[in-house]
């Protein structure tokens, strides 16, 4: 990179951790009193991976963070960011433990809750921070133990979540190299809080004198509307980092959007005016993991040989908050992906 020209921040490395546990919908269906079919055709989804109970998002967020560095060659990075609405407890925030079982103590960690938007959230912040010159490298994680906080017996939520880990390593290089992040938006509504919540754990809920409660505790999603929001804020954002790349529609050769259902996925492609088949989809293989879903996604595109270097990519999100983004890179040449690990324990960890 020339000395006149413009930082930005460029992946270097991907990797993914999926549990080993995979959940196929006639178990969820059996719990749920719903059938295999009723769940494919409202969601697409066929099977999740569900992480034991002894584990937890940091394990996730370890072994995905660690298959990252070691593709380009365990390089030591300036940060950690770790995009999660699941983190290991409320306080204080999980990053940090995840940054000292990397090997990588002393480094500025910490963690972006924008639920499932929270990958490009971090993606963008990242960038940023690269951007400034303070740092010139990075490692982004998207880790979500979803499972965890949602009702194994709500129809609405249990079917539709599963948890894993994807991560990212960035470093600093020019606009017009493949890998660059180029355009990123980001955007949210608080007055639309309600349509995904879990209300119990925050101060608000101490402030108020209610006692913890169980049902409190878990997810609680109202799907019609986060369909109807969910396509609404995908499309625009999608639409704005478009013209502020000055891509047209048909400039994309792949749609990476957060894998919430397949419905959502269609439906957004559809609006963006992205065809079907240009719209990467392993929401059947692993259900909506949240602001792990674009990583995942990616991993997923690559082992099957579909991404190809100086492709021109778009990711957009919609998560609880409510939250959105959306951002464009082209594709950089990496190494084949290895498949997704399974999580880190603590004992190993190090």
């Amino acid at each position: 990179m020339s000395s006149g020209q413009a930082a930005t921040a460029v992946i270097a490395g991907i990797g993914a951790c999926l549990p080993e546990r995979m959940v196929k919908n006639e178990e969820v269906s059996a719990r749920l009193g719903l059938t295999d079919d009723w769940i494919r055709d409202r969601t697409g989804i066929e099977q999740r991976y569900v992480i034991e109970p002894t584990g937890a998002t940091s394990d996730l967020a370890v072994g995905a963070g660690r298959q990252a560095l070691d593709s380009c060659g365990n390089p030591g990075v300036d940060f950690v960011l770790l995009a999660t609405c699941t983190p290991d407890q409320t306080f204080p925030a999980t990053a940090p433990a995840v940054a000292a079982r990397l090997g990588l103590k002393g480094v500025p960690a910490f963690d972006v809750n924008a639920a499932c938007s929270g990958f490009i959230y971090a993606l963008t912040i990242a960038s940023s921070m690269i951007q400034t010159g303070a740092f010139r490298s990075g490692l982004v994680i998207g880790a979500e133990a979803v499972t965890a906080s949602v009702d194994p017996h709500d129809q609405i939520t249990a079917p539709v979540f599963g948890d894993g880990a994807g991560a990212v390593v960035l470093r600093r290089g020019g606009p017009g190299e493949p890998g660059a992040v180029l355009s990123q938006v980001m955007g949210s509504d608080g007055d639309l809080l309600d349509i995904l919540v879990t209300p119990a754990g925050g101060s608000r809920q101490r402030a108020a004198g209610v006692p913890t409660d169980i049902p409190e505790s878990y997810l609680r999603m109202q799907g019609r509307l986060v369909y109807k929001y969910a396509v609404k804020h995908m499309t625009a954002a999608s639409e704005t980092v478009l013209a502020q790349t000055g891509w047209k529609p048909e400039d994309v050769d792949w749609l990476v959007a957060h894998q919430a259902n397949r419905r959502i996925l269609t439906a957004t492609a559809r609006a963006i005016g992205v065809p079907a088949e240009r719209a990467v989809v392993n929401v059947d293989r692993v259900a909506n993991t949240s602001a792990a879903s674009i990583p995942l996604a990616l991993v997923d595109a690559m082992g099957e040989g579909r991404l190809s270097p100086g492709d021109r990519i778009l990711f957009c999100a919609f998560g609880g908050g409510i939250t959105w983004a959306a951002a464009t890179l082209v594709w950089p040449d990496l190494p084949p992906a290895a498949a997704p690990v399974p999580p880190v324990p603590v004992a190993s960890a190090v």
